[in-house]
């Protein structure tokens, strides 16, 4: 019997509001997939270029980026880098991204669709597609959303959690009755959570009661180590396999490969 080719499912990681632990958890879920032996490509869409660098990747030494996958027209597969550790391929981003969304914003048909069209070309080739999406909901935004099969979304337990989440969940809408009425929110991943304070576990009750069975059994508790990865260049899996961020992010991992079965 022939085997079935499936292609990648691709997942964007969003939330307009900066701090919550998004690009940690582009980086963290990219690099827990690929070490469950699945073929992971992380795109970076944030001009920031943090996950580029949070994977050790310097971001000086790219003559090519996200910016020219989205808008050149070179081929994708001269553009991806491969990571040894951790194990996967990645789309880095620089500061040229953050013209993207200026120059995509002239054109005035299939603007959306520039990241999708690129990404049909390659996306058979992996497990997993994990998108880090800019802190603004711009076209860039709009892009991964129109080319992601789902959602994830961080959010800290911390005030002010759900701030800003109806402006996040309206973008999605808008996309899903526009450009991809096959887009679904993956899950909610509840970050910065400390057991401790009361204030973290009221935070919990409240998404769970918005989101219900949408929020992960799995969440991030906040962790110095986590913190520190990035500014070495490494996943929490590298830098410190033992600590309290790397088995959150290991049972998030094989949360979210369970729930595709």
């Amino acid at each position: 019997m022939k085997e079935v080719n499936f292609m990648g499912k691709v997942i964007a990681v969003a939330n307009q509001k900066g701090g919550v632990g998004k690009t940690t958890s582009s980086i963290n879920i990219a690099a827990g997939l690929s070490y469950l032996n699945k073929k992971v490509l992380l795109i970076d869409l944030d001009p920031q270029g943090n996950a580029t660098q949070g994977v050790g990747a310097s971001r000086e030494s790219f003559k090519k980026t996200t910016y020219d996958f989205l808008l050149g027209s070179s081929e994708p597969h001269s553009i991806i880098k491969t990571i040894k550790l951790p194990p996967l391929d990645l789309i880095p981003a620089t500061i040229d991204l953050a013209g993207a969304d200026l120059e995509m914003a002239e054109f005035k048909v299939g603007r959306e669709k520039y990241l999708q069209k690129r990404l049909d070309l390659i996306k058979d080739d992996y497990d997993y597609v994990i998108i880090d999406c800019p802190p603004s909901l711009g076209l860039l935004n709009t892009n991964a959303l129109t080319a992601a099969d789902s959602v994830i979304i961080p959010v800290q337990c911390e005030y002010y959690a759900l701030e800003g989440l109806t402006q996040l969940l309206s973008t999605i809408r808008l996309v899903q009755r526009l450009f991809n009425p096959e887009l679904k929110i993956e899950g909610v991943l509840l970050t910065m959570f400390d057991s401790r304070t009361k204030l973290s576990v009221e935070v919990q009750q409240e998404v769970r009661k918005y989101f219900k069975e949408r929020v992960y059994k799995s969440y991030i508790p906040r962790n110095v180590k986590l913190s520190e990865a990035p500014s070495r260049g490494q996943s929490i899996f590298e830098y410190d396999v033992r600590s309290e961020g790397a088995k959150a992010y290991a049972s998030l991992a094989k949360e979210i490969i369970s729930l595709q079965k």
